[in-house]
């Protein structure tokens, strides 16, 4: 009986179109650790993928390199989707991988990044978007859980900071499969009812726990939504998309009651101090207003009309008496300078001369008679004298 012999390199060609029509093996995505990741100088990246129950040699070209969002590395945990073909030369089997993605936590991280940096591209997180948050809210929307820390801690900060504040909260399902609808829904459901500010959130967990306000969908719904957001995820170390597209991201739950709800009894201490200031400053205003009105008055008084008249009054009075006082110095100077002509006059007075026994001789013509060769004997003489006059002809003259 004859038996058939293959060469090795049949044999090789053989398995090799086997696992080419597995339809299974052209197309399947593997998982596991990394390790003796190598970058070779070609741009080919060369690795082996492990777990607990084996191995198996894996290559990405450089061309398929698009499909490598992160810098791999020894002992990442990662999602290989390829092929799984034979080397013919060397009769081995190995993964070729197109896409590598990291598996659980990492690869939620890198779909988180590349949204983030998607929808920051679009502007959705632009501060010019932010609507401001009301500082004295009337009525507060919660989107959380009914149960849990989250709700309770809000409930009890809004209670203590002001209990006339409404607390209106839509019960919804923040973790798992209908999570993300059941946010979205809350969010249009508190936004058409017209609360004054929202707070999306919920307590801590592990990022998948946190996944659902990491999707597009709830971000477009905080985007859209009318009434202004607060974002309120996880602990204060925990960020999501939702903190990044909200109108303002509080770090825990409780922070996002203390920002949404004022403080009435530190308001209304504020209102108090503020009245009491007020009162101090309105009596102060008045105190110089009084002040400022009597000077006023004080000013009026002297530019009104009886004011002027007294003021004219007393100047007339001045002046009249300066007047009067320089009469009186102009009157006694002139008696003065009177009685020195008086005395002069007195002096020179014919009248004076007359009373001394002086007489005054004049002519038949009246003029007065000063020398003898002007007379001539038989002329008649006018002889004045203190008392009366008298006539006289000249008997005799004697010119010397």
């Amino acid at each position: 009986m004859m038996k058939n012999v293959y060469s090795v390199g049949q044999v090789n060609t053989y398995i090799k179109n086997m696992f080419a029509q597995d339809f299974m093996l052209q197309r399947i995505s593997v998982k596991g650790e990394v390790s003796n990741c190598k970058y070779h100088t070609s741009g080919h990246i060369y690795f082996t993928l492990k777990d607990a129950a084996g191995t198996i040699n894996a290559i990405m070209f450089a061309g398929n390199r698009r499909g490598l969002k992160f810098q791999m590395k020894e002992g990442d945990k990662v999602v290989v989707t390829g092929s799984v073909e034979v080397y013919e030369r060397d009769g081995k089997y190995q993964l070729y991988a197109r896409e590598i993605e990291l598996d659980g936590a990492g690869n939620l991280y890198l779909k988180f990044e590349a949204l983030k940096k998607e929808l920051e591209e679009m502007g959705m997180f632009a501060q010019e978007y932010k609507q401001p948050i009301p500082k004295y809210a009337k009525t507060v929307g919660v989107v959380t859980a009914p149960t849990g820390a989250a709700v309770q801690d809000i409930r009890n900060i809004a209670a203590r900071r002001n209990p006339y504040v409404q607390l209106i909260l839509y019960p919804a399902q923040v973790q798992g499969d209908g999570a993300v609808q059941s946010i979205i829904n809350g969010i249009r459901a508190l936004d058409d009812y017209g609360v004054d500010v929202i707070i999306v959130g919920r307590g801590g967990g592990s990022i998948e726990d946190l996944w659902a306000f990491n999707e597009e969908e709830v971000a477009r719904a905080i985007f859209e939504c009318e009434t202004p957001v607060i974002s309120a995820v996880g602990h204060e170390t925990d960020t999501t998309i939702a903190d990044f597209v909200a109108d303002l991201r509080a770090p825990t739950p409780s922070a996002a009651a203390e920002l949404a709800v004022f403080d009435y009894y530190a308001v209304k201490e504020q209102l108090q101090t503020t009245e009491n200031r007020l009162r101090v400053l309105v009596s102060q205003k008045i105190i110089k207003a009084r002040m400022k009105l009597e000077h006023l008055k004080t000013r009026l008084s002297y530019v009104s009309p009886a004011g002027k008249l007294r003021e004219n009054r007393k100047y007339a009075a001045d002046i009249e008496e300066k007047l009067q006082e320089r009469m009186e110095k102009i009157l006694m100077s002139k008696r003065h300078l009177l009685a020195l002509l008086s005395g002069q006059l007195e002096g020179l007075s014919p009248a004076k001369k007359l009373s001394q026994g002086y007489s005054y001789v004049s002519d038949a013509s009246g003029r007065a008679v000063t020398a003898a060769d002007r007379i001539s004997v038989e002329d008649t003489l006018n002889i004045h004298l203190a008392k009366g006059s008298l006539k006289a002809k000249v008997t005799e003259v004697n010119i010397e």
